[in-house]
């Protein structure tokens, strides 16, 4: 099988189409150290992609097939998203800007993969064609969303282990009073960077060890409680520490980027919620 066919060579011309057309508004979006941290993920997720279509190519490219008529509407809705974008962009943010400028180069790659190959070929590939829908920066608005739900969630979980370990405290809102201290559930202790990676996590596993569609969601959504759960674990160790060993924990590295212990916390807590999912399949095929 050559690589070099005209199908291919049709689809890797739109590829780099789309890399043109993302390439600036993401870089200049990575170039901020917060959205660094906010969307670490991105340039990951394309060999992510592609590996799964590896894994998959016999079944997805067994039946190859010209559709152009559908693959060009998607297309189209791909370049008038683009043109919007450009003729937006002095009003619009630059993490809202990069978002519409990607998501129309998304539309452009999907809307070209069905043109060269097909709507069978893509159906086959659906899951790490959308997977790469993850590279969109959220737009402003839904962030915000996102972060004060997890905020919520997490102070909640807090509230509930604080309670648990018997420690005095006094709560007013996202803010917690202890002895002689007072710790606040800020936006930033959302854990916004690390429930991202853990709905990637989840949703692969998802795809690559479950059968049944609902099981899959299931474990997806299992993500934000276990985050919440993971959050309100990390701010009360720290709080903990803090009051009674030394206050200079809460300004130290271990606050600020000491989240990676507590990110293997939350993968323990989902491998179960995976395992049993997965066992449950097992025992209805017998």
């Amino acid at each position: 099988m050559s690589y070099f066919n005209k199908r291919n060579l049709l689809y890797g011309g739109f590829i780099i189409a789309a890399l043109l057309m993302i390439y600036t508004p993401l870089k200049d979006l990575l170039d901020t150290a917060a959205n660094r941290e906010y969307y670490s993920h991105i340039l990951l997720i394309p060999f992510v992609s592609i590996y799964l279509i590896y894994l998959k190519r016999k079944e997805i490219y067994s039946d190859k097939v010209y559709s152009f008529g559908v693959g060009a509407s998607v297309m189209l809705i791909g370049i008038i998203l683009y043109a919007a974008g450009r003729s937006l962009g002095a009003s619009l943010n630059q993490n809202d800007f990069t978002s519409l400028i990607t998501f129309s180069a998304l539309a452009l790659l999907l809307g070209a993969f069905i043109s060269a190959y097909g709507v069978s070929a893509f159906r086959k590939a659906l899951f790490p064609l959308l997977f790469l829908g993850f590279m969109i920066p959220i737009p402003s608005l839904l962030m915000s969303g996102i972060i004060y739900f997890l905020q919520v969630g997490s102070t909640e979980f807090t509230n509930i282990l604080l309670t648990v370990t018997g420690v005095p405290f006094f709560r007013e809102g996202f803010v917690f009073n202890l002895t002689g201290m007072s710790v606040e559930v800020a936006k930033q202790c959302s854990g916004i960077r690390s429930s991202l990676a853990l709905l990637i996590t989840a949703l692969l596993a998802g795809h690559l060890f479950l059968n049944t569609g609902w099981k899959k969601v299931i474990l997806a959504v299992s993500i934000f409680p276990i985050a919440m759960f993971k959050n309100g674990i990390r701010i009360v160790t720290l709080t903990l520490l803090g009051t009674y060993v030394d206050p200079r924990i809460l300004q130290s590295s271990l606050h600020r980027e000491g989240g990676i212990p507590f990110f293997i916390v939350a993968l323990l807590l989902l491998a179960p919620v995976l395992f049993f999912l997965r066992k449950s399949e097992k025992t209805k095929g017998r």
